[in-house]
């Protein structure tokens, strides 16, 4: 029976931090980045040795500005990597000398441990201990030494390992050790404790070998008096997904067909790949999915600024930046794949409002249904406007190629930024936007230029003249459309954007 751990995942808030660490620090290479196969609009990415053997893989699934999760009962808690004996004393150096949080060393089980702490706050020991891999890297972990399984029925736990090909092993205090032929699990009792809660920092599962599908699925028959199990392809392996009686995640995976399906052994990691059943969004997922750089590539600078944003950079930029406005319930990557398509060679900058309702992303709050907090609206403004500064300084943008596009909430949030602080946006399109400013200032907005896109059949569209008037009146040179369209946006929207664009602002083409 084939045994041990096929890889571990966690979750992470900081895709080009966790890189930095997992390549530029530990030294393992990115053996494949793609789209979720649970969810497409989430980044994926598997580390692992040269060839990316079973044994070796780490893979996260990146949650982009989420919150940090809470350790707990019903989880796998830390990670341990192998690294050669004689190396522990390097390790140490390096991490003080990048700054990373290091304890140790230490004694578990008669093995000498480093505890680090990666950019989310997972622990990620290095225990000095011989393990070979297929494919090794030079510096860098061999492979996954074990896990940590955080549990308040640790002889159910324990017990329920076995199936994977794990026996009994050592005991230290509350901790069980659970031994396969190649690595361990420790199965720690904390009774008392609170559950888990999913986020940036807590991982999500470990997976164990199989050596085919047909060992899945009959260990799919083996837990059928025990509760629900998924079997999924997820291309590089088959995998069934079953949880403990603790309620711990945990995944059987094949080892084949492996990281070499799809890409040459050369070629590993280069790839940005999109599940097959979700091909038909691949240019819009592309647009949606945070950037990244390894390390010597290059990148752009990361700069923390008041409002959560997100980048996306075309092959061949042409120096415009289009900042996007989502509207209520979206975020900062809502309006990337329309903008892709309205700008195929422009930089987008999305981001997203800072006022929640009922748990959805709002740029200010409203009083009810139909009248709006003018204090926040106006304090959220000034502080939209603070942040453009800020992002030109910050990232060096050209302010004379910035176009502003704002839809729904997001276009009433622009348009009362236009009318309080003028010259901070010279270029705006607002789709489907309304005047939810109450007493506009007077000022001179002969700088701006606007198109505004209204629908048709938009029920709000009755309120909309009287945003274009306050714009019109105030010296703004206005183009309004009214398309065939509801509030939701459609291929209209894209051309007449683009053909606006294309007509108000220059840029070069690319070579």
């Amino acid at each position: 029976m084939t045994s041990g751990i096929h890889h571990f995942t966690g979750i992470t808030a900081n895709v080009q931090a966790n890189v930095d660490f997992y390549v530029g620090f530990l030294g393992l290479r990115l053996v494949k980045q793609t789209g979720g196969f649970a969810d497409a609009e989430q980044l994926h990415l598997i580390y692992g040795d040269e060839l990316g053997s079973p044994g070796s893989l780490l893979t996260f699934l990146v949650w982009e500005a989420a919150g940090r999760g809470r350790t707990g009962i019903g989880q796998v808690s830390e990670l341990a990597l192998a690294v050669p004996p004689a190396s522990l004393g390097d390790w140490l150096t390096k991490a003080l000398t990048a700054q990373i949080p290091v304890e140790g060393p230490t004694r578990e089980f008669d093995e000498s441990i480093l505890r680090l702490k990666d950019p989310d706050g997972l622990i990620v020991k290095l225990v000095g201990v011989d393990m070979p891999t297929p494919a090794p890297l030079d510096a860098a972990p061999t492979r996954v030494r074990g896990v940590t399984l955080l549990t308040d029925k640790a002889l159910e736990t324990a017990r329920f390992v076995t199936l994977f090909g794990y026996k009994t092993g050592a005991r230290e205090g509350l901790t069980q050790r659970m031994v396969s032929d190649t690595d361990i699990v420790d199965v720690r009792e904390v009774s008392g404790f609170v559950p888990s809660v999913p986020g940036a920092g807590v991982p999500d599962h470990v997976a164990f070998r199989a050596h085919d599908s047909d060992a899945v699925r009959s260990m799919r028959l083996s837990l059928k008096d025990h509760g629900p199990t998924e079997i999924h392809d997820r291309k590089y392996f088959l995998s069934l997904y079953v949880r403990d009686p603790a309620g711990i995640l945990l995944e059987y995976a094949t080892d084949g067909p492996g990281m070499t399906v799809d890409e040459t052994p050369r070629e590993l990691g280069t790839t940005l790949f999109i599940p097959p059943r979700d091909a038909d969004r691949a240019r819009d997922l592309k647009a949606m999915l945070p950037q990244f750089a390894l390390p010597g590539e290059d990148r752009f600078p990361a700069r923390t600024l008041t409002f959560i944003h997100r980048f996306n950079r075309p092959v061949y930029p042409d120096g415009a930046t289009l900042v996007l406005m989502h509207g209520t319930a979206g975020n900062e990557t809502d309006l990337m794949p329309i903008a892709r398509r309205v700008a195929p060679n422009s930089t987008l900058l999305g981001v997203r409002g800072r006022a929640t309702e009922e748990g959805s992303n709002r740029w200010f709050h409203r009083v009810d249904a139909e009248r709006f907090d003018q204090e926040d609206l106006r304090g959220e403004a000034a502080a939209f406007a603070d942040f453009v500064n800020d992002a030109v300084n910050g990232y060096g943008l050209d302010p004379d190629k910035l176009v502003f596009v704002g839809y729904s909430n997001g276009a009433n949030m622009l348009a009362a930024v236009i009318q309080l602080h003028p010259g901070v946006v010279r270029r705006a399109v607002l789709l489907r936007g309304i005047q939810a400013l109450e007493n506009p200032p007077k000022l001179d907005l002969s700088a701006t230029s606007v198109l505004v896109l209204e629908g048709h059949d938009d029920p709000f569209a009755r309120v909309a003249p009287s945003l274009t008037d306050a714009l019109s009146t105030s010296g703004a040179d206005v183009e309004v459309r009214s398309l065939s369209a509801t509030h939701e946006l459609g291929p209209a929207d894209i051309t007449e954007s683009s053909e606006w664009i294309r007509r108000n602002l220059v840029v070069p083409k690319p070579l």
